[in-house]
């Protein structure tokens, strides 16, 4: 299949949801490609620091969500594409941070040497901040909306669910809260900004990027998201506490090691399964007054919970 052929909604209907996944990967991975600095152009050490950051490697899991709550949308894809880079693109960098000796200190991402470790620590800092910019200089310099007012929301979207009361505050609770055992109610609302936030983001660009939906849609949107990005979340300690190494791509054990609170060390990982599930079931549940338009956010969730890597 070729990749304009995508951009036909009929066709991507169609598709089973492994074929959908991986054309929306291969489609993403042209797409960053496309959108990243060459790495021929100054300083190219730089902006082979942000291409390796981003390209090869992940399972796009934002992107895949933009591009599910796009479908429900009737959005195009050449939209969704841009919007979904730039979700990615902070995703990377966050990733970057996160690895970095004055974070988690990890030298494995991925399936290859993090950042820092291949390039330099100043290199991989200055990486972080350039994915960041570009996200935004992307949402600002591409029409993914037919009204202004709209994709200035979709910035404004992203730049909260990657600042101190998104992404940036859970990471800085998850510091704080190493060697404490967390109650639940205080896990849930790290969580959901470390991880969920973007995740959210990703679904609520998605969708800004077609037909505008309705305010009980949008709710029913946003409570699907809540419960898929925290799901995301507990699967990620269960894999942690029980996947090898080489099968996560990156150091496992290490939320373990390192004394952090996760669903596992909070309810045990029998217990984070079954709440996993839950999610999901909550998850359906809201999308469910969409029909066969949320096919794919189902079949997303599903994939989410699911998921044994």
């Amino acid at each position: 299949m070729k990749m304009n052929d995508f951009a036909q909604p009929a066709l991507a209907e169609t598709l089973p949801f492994a074929a959908w996944m991986g054309a929306v990967q291969a489609r993403m991975d042209q797409a960053l490609a496309r959108l990243l600095p060459s790495p021929g152009v100054a300083p190219a050490r730089l902006h082979e620091a942000m291409r390796y950051a981003t390209l090869e490697g992940g399972k796009r899991v934002r992107p895949l969500a933009c591009f599910a709550a796009g479908e429900l949308a009737g959005a195009a894809a050449e939209r969704l594409e841009v919007a979904a880079a730039a979700v990615e693109m902070i995703h990377a960098y966050s990733l970057v941070h996160d690895d970095m000796p004055c974070m988690d200190d990890d030298v494995l991402r991925r399936g290859k040497p993090t950042v820092h470790v291949e390039y330099d620590v100043a290199t991989a800092l200055l990486a972080g901040d350039a994915l960041q910019s570009l996200a935004f200089q992307l949402l600002a310099e591409h029409r993914l909306a037919d009204d202004p007012a709209a994709q200035l929301e979709m910035v404004k979207a992203l730049a909260v669910a990657s600042g101190s009361r998104g992404m940036a505050g859970g990471q800085q609770i998850d510091l704080e809260s190493t060697g404490k055992a967390l109650p639940l109610p205080e896990l849930e609302f790290m969580h959901i900004r470390k991880t969920g936030a973007l995740i959210r983001a990703a679904v609520l660009l998605g969708a800004a990027c077609g037909a505008a939906l309705a305010t009980d849609e949008r709710a029913r949107l946003d409570r699907y998201v809540q419960c898929v990005g925290l799901a995301f979340q507990v699967v990620d300690d269960v894999l942690d506490a029980e996947a090898s190494t080489a099968t996560l791509g990156k150091t496992a054990g290490k939320d373990s090691k390192r004394g952090k609170p996760t669903y596992v060390s909070a309810m045990g990982a029998s217990r984070a399964r079954q709440f996993a599930e839950e999610l999901r079931r909550e998850a359906h549940a809201a999308l469910a007054p969409f029909g066969a338009r949320a096919r794919r956010l189902g079949e997303l969730a599903d994939f989410i919970v699911l998921r044994k890597f």
